[in-house]
């Protein structure tokens, strides 16, 4: 198992999501002691998250089918939050 450290994590995420997504397992430190272990999330969870990202989309779309917009564009909504500050 690779060891990296927690500024390692934090300069090189894509090459650390990279190397989990090949099937590696990494052990995360700070300051020279081990806090985590970064490995592959199993088939089963990433199912379980897949299904709940999909169920909270759709509360989304419906809640925003069923709601009247607060601006009429885009332009109007920066010309609100920009009179705010």
């Amino acid at each position: 198992m690779r060891i990296i450290t927690a500024k390692q994590l934090k300069q090189n995420t894509g090459e650390v999501i990279k190397l989990v997504r090949a099937g590696e397992s990494l052990t995360l430190t700070y300051r020279g002691k081990p806090i985590a272990i970064i490995r592959p999330a199993e088939d089963s969870a990433r199912e379980s998250v897949a299904t709940r990202f999909d169920e909270a989309w759709k509360d989304i779309e419906m809640t925003l089918a069923e709601s009247e917009p607060r601006f009429s564009d885009w332009r109007e909504a920066t010309r609100w939050i920009r009179g705010r500050s």
